[in-house]
């Protein structure tokens, strides 16, 4: 529903920001090709989606949210994605043709960002505005798979995060590592086996005697 709701969401930001209330023209989303311009009979803003691409911004960071019962649930980070449109104005001569795709290049030079209260539904994140810089492709590319009366055009991008995952319960914080230390272990008892060391004593009578040491 991310692309219907982006569609909803500018064809409500044209009504209210050029303005162009529902009595005086129409919003389009159809392929603006040779049959459809030839039935239009009132002044018409037209966006149509041309591409659909994944934004050379990084991904949204995985976030954390707290529920009314105290338990934290999680999102993983959202990929963001590129929607283009292809904007045009069709009226009843050149001039005011003009006048009207002069009138949506300054609302969206203005708003960088579509307001969120314009969207039917909430989404996962900021719906950002700008025109796109055309990198090496002709004015008139867009037209020639249209087979349209070729007209001036703004390329409008749009990017948002998208929701690809669910929130879910994020497990329990550990707050502190419980368990049993090992005692110490006391000095190991002499091994009966292993070889005592001895020394030398003199007695007073000047006798020599060996005398274990470290033994009992």
């Amino acid at each position: 529903m991310v692309i219907s709701t982006v569609d909803q969401g500018l064809a409500a930001l044209l009504r209210v920001a050029l303005p162009l209330p529902e009595e005086t023209g129409d919003i389009s989303f159809d392929v603006p090709d040779r049959s459809w311009g030839s039935q239009l009979s009132r002044i018409t803003v037209n966006l149509y989606l041309f591409d659909v691409a994944s934004s050379a911004q990084p991904p949204r960071p995985a976030q954390d949210r707290v529920r009314a019962d105290g338990r934290v649930e999680r999102r993983a980070r959202l990929p963001m994605v590129q929607l283009s449109y292809m904007v045009t104005a069709w009226a009843g001569s050149v001039p005011d043709e003009h006048q009207l795709l002069s009138e949506c290049l300054s609302l969206f030079v203005s708003h960088q960002v579509l307001p969120a209260d314009l969207l039917p539904e909430p989404l996962a994140g900021s719906v950002q505005l700008a025109l796109a810089q055309r990198e090496g492709r002709r004015p008139g590319d867009l037209w020639s798979g249209l087979e349209g009366r070729m007209k001036p055009v703004l390329e409008l991008q749009v990017t948002l995060p998208v929701e690809t995952e669910p929130w879910v319960l994020a497990p329990p914080a550990v707050e502190r590592i419980a368990g049993l230390v090992a005692p110490t272990p006391d000095e190991p008892a002499a091994d009966p086996r292993r070889p005592r060391t001895t020394a030398v004593r003199r007695a007073p009578d000047g006798s020599l005697s060996a005398v274990p040491i470290g033994g009992p």
